[in-house]
């Protein structure tokens, strides 16, 4: 259809001819459709396409959201057949199948679903996205393939050696079979299945548990826990010891944690790490795996979540001759991303960069990253130190969690080298406060402390299905939104759809508080004012705290109310 559907859209002066040359090109070089391609570059809205594809083949246009499909009408169509065509069966009425298509005049598709099913087809046209989107709605493939994996297992053959003797009784004989378990193939590819449908569905982490009577798989996604599978009890030994199996850890040690990694190449090319941690319980063993996917890693400042102001601000911050920079928030709040964007930014042919961390999550070519052993003495602090031997221009310790790092890296900024590090600490004017609780003098925090930033992430409402929603001007107040905005404000919310799993969000932005240490705030600190007198001042000076900002990206449209409540604390 594409040479003639280009044709037509440039007769009715829907595209220029050059338009439709250019989406010629997309589609030689990526392939697709051209209609889709046309819709991608922004020539046509997908509205427009399936409006005209309406009128000049006579079939209705419709939208598949208005539509729940019955689960026996999907069963009609394979989706190798679905995907290959793109298309989608709706209803049948008799003998007839109705079936959405991006393409009513694929007459080959036609006669390859009449041939398969045995109905006569109705076609109907739908967009492309729609369509795909529809197709991995109804074709379940994750709970398609765990039901197949299901079914090759005997549960009456999976009764593990020790299972019901005492768990710390391990010797030579259960851990051969233990082992043997593990790699059999349905283990093999219920732990698989687990793996990529974490990445599918874009997981930061994977929890395997064990509890007296369940074992469950939970995903966290866009920072939020869902249960997604609920294995036998019977498999919980033989996927735990898989997955230590894949992890190169020892599968006959259950009395204490461990730590390893695993990577994957993926069909597409890309690979991903695992960091997996593996933690006795009561009831068997926990396991945690991060996902650390380096084709993710946001290093473009722009788009992590700064204003135009804070984003001058940090960058006047970190190409400062000397200084340290403490980027601060609990324990998942994106503080790695935001060091590692700023070291992509510093990292030149002449700078000289050595960053000390717990563990290395991502390698970035030219910086040298050290992976600190603590059982061996290589702590942030014996590494620090080192570094400063090294000729360093930057050093990056990957937290201060002790008085000896502390006064290390403060040493290190005293005597021109940019310090990078972070801190578990709940807002920015509070990391000067935890500093000197370790033991640091004033006059040094003083000065060597040339900026503090402190972020969280709030979940970003998914744009498909974004719509507006009514105001409760008292809760915008209480939140701390000036009552003049209040009057005007406009907030939205995800009303859910399936490109979001029906949660209404989609992606993370990051919230971002960033104090630098004017003289004025410097004085505060040298007399000894509290956490709370240091951040009003900070605030006079023209500081946007978390709230604020959190704020702002809610009537940007990009979060909700909920949000900003569950990541940020009102200000005092």
């Amino acid at each position: 259809m594409g040479h003639r559907l280009g044709q037509l859209l440039v007769r009715e002066k829907m595209i220029t001819l050059d338009q439709l040359r250019q989406a010629q090109d997309v589609q030689n070089k990526d392939g697709g459709r051209l209609g889709y391609n046309l819709t991608k570059l922004g020539y046509m809205q997908e509205n427009q396409l399936i409006d005209f594809l309406s009128k000049h083949y006579g079939v209705p246009a419709i939208n598949l959201e208005d539509f729940e499909v019955d689960a026996e009408v999907i069963k009609l169509i394979p989706k190798d057949v679905a995907e290959k065509h793109v298309c989608i069966p709706i209803n049948r009425a008799g003998a007839s199948l109705i079936v959405a298509m991006a393409d009513p005049s694929n007459i080959y598709a036609v006669d390859d679903i009449k041939f398969l099913t045995g109905y006569n087809v109705e076609v109907v046209v739908a967009s492309e996205n729609a369509i795909k989107e529809s197709i991995d709605k109804y074709y379940d493939s994750s709970s398609e393939a765990y039901d197949e994996v299901m079914e090759d297992f005997d549960l009456d053959d999976i009764e593990l050696a020790g299972e019901s003797t005492d768990e710390d009784e391990d010797d030579d004989g259960s851990v051969i079979d233990l082992e043997k378990e593990a790699s059999t193939a349905p283990v093999v590819k219920l732990v698989n299945l687990m793996l990529v449908d974490a990445i599918k569905r874009r997981a930061s982490d994977i929890h395997v548990e064990t509890y007296e009577t369940e074992f469950r798989i939970r995903y966290r996604i866009d920072g939020v826990l869902y249960e997604v599978m609920k294995p036998p009890m019977r498999l919980r030994f033989a996927i735990v010891s898989r997955l230590k199996i894949m992890s190169r850890l020892d599968i006959a040690e259950k009395r204490l944690p461990q730590d390893g990694r695993m990577k994957l190449r993926l069909s597409d090319g890309r690979e991903m790490d695992f960091r997996v941690s593996v933690l006795p319980c009561m009831f068997g063993e926990k396991v945690v795996m991060r996902l650390l996917d380096k084709s993710n890693l946001q290093l473009d400042m722009t788009v992590l979540g700064f204003t135009t102001e804070q984003l001058t601000d940090f960058h006047k911050a970190l190409h400062s001759p000397w200084g340290m920079i403490l980027v601060t928030g609990p324990t998942g709040s994106g503080k790695t991303t935001t060091l590692y964007s700023a070291l992509s930014e510093l990292n030149k042919p002449e700078e000289n960069i050595s960053t000390a961390e717990d563990p290395v999550e991502f390698q970035l070519h030219g910086i040298n990253q050290v992976q600190m052993h603590d059982d061996i003495g290589l702590n942030f602090a014996a590494a620090l130190r080192s570094f400063l031997r090294q000729d360093p221009d930057i050093v990056m310790v990957g937290e201060i969690r002790d008085f000896e790092t502390a006064e290390t890296a403060i040493q290190a900024a005293l005597t021109g080298h940019m310090v990078l590090s972070t801190l578990h600490t709940n807002d920015a004017p509070s990391t000067i406060s935890r500093l000197l609780n370790m033991g640091v003098e004033p006059f040094l925090v003083v000065a060597a402390v040339v900026q503090v930033v402190a972020q969280r992430l709030v979940r970003k409402i998914c744009q498909n299905c974004i719509e507006e929603k009514e105001p409760n001007k008292e809760d915008l107040l209480e939140a701390g939104l000036a009552p003049d905005r209040v009057e005007t404000a406009t907030i939205f919310e995800g009303k859910g759809c399936n490109t979001c799993n029906d949660t209404g969000f989609k992606g993370r932005r990051a919230l971002y508080e960033v104090m630098t240490f004017l003289d004025d705030l410097k004085d505060f600190v040298l007399n000894g004012a509290s956490a709370i007198e240091l951040k009003r001042e900070a605030i006079r000076l023209g500081m946007m705290t978390l709230r604020m900002s959190a704020l702002d990206k809610m009537l940007a449209g990009d979060t909700t109310y909920e949000e900003v409540i569950r990541c940020s604390s009102a200000d005092q």
